[in-house]
């Protein structure tokens, strides 16, 4: 039996959701970091579990051709694939959105998933970063270690040293920061900084006043006793002329703590995926509609007839302000989902969900089910909570029109995809 420290010789077998690889040993699962299908490998189990154990390569006996040297330490976040060529990479992530529809939701795709590619360095304009000591960083898998957020390329230089800025200029005033949120727009001129100050001092707007310039455009800042304190502008915008390549005019502005993509190269792409895969007649509900990335974006294209739902925060705040420059065509509802579906109408034609990692409750599921209309358009950025959701929508009588994903994080096991459903 398997125990933690033990070295044992691996043939990975394929892959697994989450970033890790398929082994066995002598019968047992094995989940292997750092392997590709295909590769004999030496590994050193961490743990042990009543049916699965865990383990990490040390050493590899026969490479695969797609091995390649990692840009950085592989377990530094946002690298766990980085050892992995780019193309392998995108087949790989559609080996797991296959795997996912077979075991979970039941349902054989019949063709590969086409992942559009990305490129792999300063593709990210949203991240979550901590602080320790000073220094800002990502955490290492499993662990709340500090390691460089520089070193993995995600994140342009220029970003990060707006990070450092405002890090150490908070720092030094006795405002020590525990952790940040950076949103920017695509063309990285405008950034917008969110900041948790640990300790109990309260900060005033002319403390972050100075921060704003060189392309920062907001600065709001958290204590541990929940008081807040802000300066700049409200947040940053980007044309929807861009965002939706040339189909619309018009701004899509947003906050730092707001959920948005975050993907600079892939989201115009992912976007037009979307508009392309509505019905292109009757009302358009978009739920868990975030900032209105989808929903405002139908509406600058000529649409109208569109209701987008998101929950109270910050996400349905910006939603509301990005719904007003498009009155009459979006209809902006800050209410929980849930809520909004408990008046139980019919839903119009096409619906929209970008639901997070969790999937739909299923409550909302059930709903769909039974009276969503002739299509769903579902994007998802969780293969295994796409497939069981997708299960749910076949045991309602709706069948997978298409699918098609997007390497929205090149060197992580993440992966997003569109679904279409249509109603049999």
């Amino acid at each position: 039996m398997l125990t933690a420290g033990d070295l044992i010789e691996l043939a990975i077998e394929r892959p697994a959701a989450g970033g890790r690889m398929i082994a066995r040993h002598e019968g047992q699962i094995v989940l292997v970091s750092g392997g590709i299908p295909g590769e004999r490998v030496k590994a050193r189990v961490e743990k042990v579990e009543r049916r699965v154990a865990f383990a990490i390569v040390v050493d590899v006996i026969e490479a695969s051709p797609d091995r390649r040297d990692p840009i950085h330490d592989p377990l530094c976040g946002g690298c766990l694939y980085a050892h992995i060529t780019g193309d392998r990479q995108r087949a790989i992530k559609g080996e797991v959105i296959a795997d996912a529809f077979a075991r979970i939701g039941k349902h054989t795709l019949t063709v590969p998933v086409d992942v559009a590619a990305s490129p792999e360095h300063g593709y990210r304009m949203r991240a979550r970063l901590h602080v320790r000591n000073g220094r800002a960083g990502f955490y290492r898998e499993g662990s709340h270690e500090l390691c460089d957020a520089a070193g993995t390329g995600q994140l342009a230089a220029e970003t990060l040293s707006a990070v450092a800025r405002v890090v150490e200029s908070l720092t030094r005033s006795g405002a020590p920061v525990s952790s940040l949120e950076i949103a920017e727009n695509i063309p990285a001129d405008q950034r917008a900084i969110f900041v948790e100050i640990s300790g109990s001092r309260r900060l005033t707007p002319s403390n972050l006043e100075s921060l704003i310039g060189e392309s920062i455009q907001s600065v709001a800042a958290a204590t541990l006793d929940g008081s807040r304190t802000s300066a700049g502008a409200a947040g940053i915008s980007d044309s929807l002329s861009t965002i939706t390549e040339g189909r619309g005019e018009g701004e899509l502005a947003r906050t730092a703590e707001s959920f948005f993509q975050a993907n600079r190269f892939l989201l115009p792409k992912l976007v037009t995926k979307v508009i392309d895969s509505v019905l292109p007649e009757g009302e358009v509900l978009d739920l868990y509609a975030g900032v209105g990335l989808f929903a405002v974006s139908l509406a600058a294209s000529g649409r109208s007839g569109v209701t987008a739902v998101e929950a109270p925060g910050a996400s349905g705040s910006d939603l509301q302000r990005n719904a007003a420059g498009f009155a009459g065509r979006v209809t902006a509802v800050v209410a929980p989902v849930e809520r909004h579906l408990a008046r139980g109408r019919q839903l119009p034609p096409t619906v929209i969900v970008d639901p997070p990692r969790t999937g739909i409750s299923k409550t909302v599921l059930d709903h769909l089910a039974a009276h969503g209309g002739t299509r769903i358009v579902y994007v998802s950025c969780d293969p295994p909570t796409l497939a069981r959701d997708a299960r749910g929508l076949f045991e309602g009588g709706y069948r997978l029109e298409a699918i098609r994903a997007f390497d929205l994080f090149p060197n992580t096991p993440h992966v997003e995809a569109v679904g279409v459903f249509e109603r049999s």
